[in-house]
Parts: C-alpha cells; sequence; structure tokens
C-alpha cells in the first residue's frame, strides 16, 4: 500500500496527527477517507471548518491554515499492526517535520497518538501543560474513527475547544470569507 502524502508546510495554523493511514487511505491518497471515519462532520460541526469537507479536499484545507499528517505513514488495517520500530522511527520523523513547520496547534487525533509521540500515557483531552517543541501548542483530541465508543457531540464538544481558541485568531475566519 502506497503512503498518504502529508500536507504541511510552514505557518500552518493547525496540524492534525493521526497514527497512520488506513488502507481505505492508502487507496484514495487522502487523509481519513474511511466512509466510517466521522473526522470531517466532526470538524465542520466543531466549527473548525467553514463547511462539510470531503476526503478529497484535505489538501484545499491549507488554505484554511490546517495541515495533515501522522506518526507513522506506513499504512496497515489497524493500530495493532503498528511496530515499536514504526513508532520510534515515526516519532523521531515526526518531531522533526512539526520543527521544521512549527505550526500554531498540533492536534493529536487519539490520546494513543500522543502518547507514542510523547511518552505519556496519562494525558487528558484538550491542550497539553508541558509541549514538547517549545512555542507550539500540543491539543489531544479522541480519535474520529467510528469504532470509538464516546458519544459524538462529546467528541465534537472536545473539538469545538479548537475552534473557541481559534475564534479571535484572524488567520483561519480571514480565509473563509474571502
Amino acid at each position: 500500500m502506497k503512503e498518504v502524502p502529508d500536507h504541511l508546510e510552514k505557518g500552518l495554523t493547525l496540524v492534525f496527527i493521526g497514527f497512520n493511514p488506513s488502507p481505505i487511505s492508502a487507496e484514495k491518497g487522502h487523509h481519513y477517507a474511511n466512509p466510517r471515519n466521522r473526522f470531517w462532520r466532526i470538524l465542520h460541526e466543531a466549527g473548525l471548518t467553514p463547511r462539510l469537507y470531503a476526503p478529497e479536499e484535505d489538501g484545499d484545507l491549507l488554505r484554511l491554515g490546517i495541515g495533515f499528517t501522522n506518526i507513522v505513514a506506513r499504512p496497515t488495517r489497524g493500530v495493532e499492526d503498528i511496530t515499536r520500530d514504526d513508532y520510534r522511527e515515526g516519532r523521531v520523523l515526526l518531531r522533526q517535520k512539526l520543527a521544521r513547520t512549527r505550526p500554531r496547534i498540533a492536534c493529536f487525533v487519539g490520546k494513543g497518538v500522543y502518547a507514542e509521540y510523547s511518552g505519556n500515557r496519562q494525558a487528558d483531552w484538550g491542550f497539553q501543560q508541558e509541549p514538547q517543541i517549545i512555542g507550539m501548542e500540543e491539543f489531544v483530541a479522541p480519535s474520529s474513527s467510528g469504532l470509538v465508543r464516546m458519544p459524538l457531540p462529546e467528541i465534537i464538544a472536545i473539538y469545538r475547544r479548537l475552534a473557541d481558541f481559534l475564534e479571535d485568531k484572524p488567520s483561519l475566519a480571514e480565509e473563509w470569507t474571502e
């Protein structure tokens, strides 16, 4: 399976970081492409995007200041197929990507993603007190997978904290009105 390309550039407002691409995302070449994944709906309902985007539009979100990457680039059927070596290598590469692009906020889509990145297995939802890269906010949000048992309104409420934080920041809102 081929890797799904990152959508990263310097100065982004928000970068979403997942575990790794699913086979469906790899086949389609886009982030969060599995129809059972609620990512795009969550972003819109939380107020992070001005409309509901489709996975095929993931690259278009760069214009909104939003990017995408994963801690492991190799697609697998499930997180249980990711090896310790995959995580070790992915952690190093992810830190390099974030240090190079310096997004304002790195949003980890799942506590497990953040735990693999930071080593912090006790993180709560939301902004983290001790970011790994100084000057960059780290936010932990629930996975958007359809397998997650948390009620969707609770998931959306956590993502809404990001939208509330960014509400008075012009970078996203200006793009929506142009």
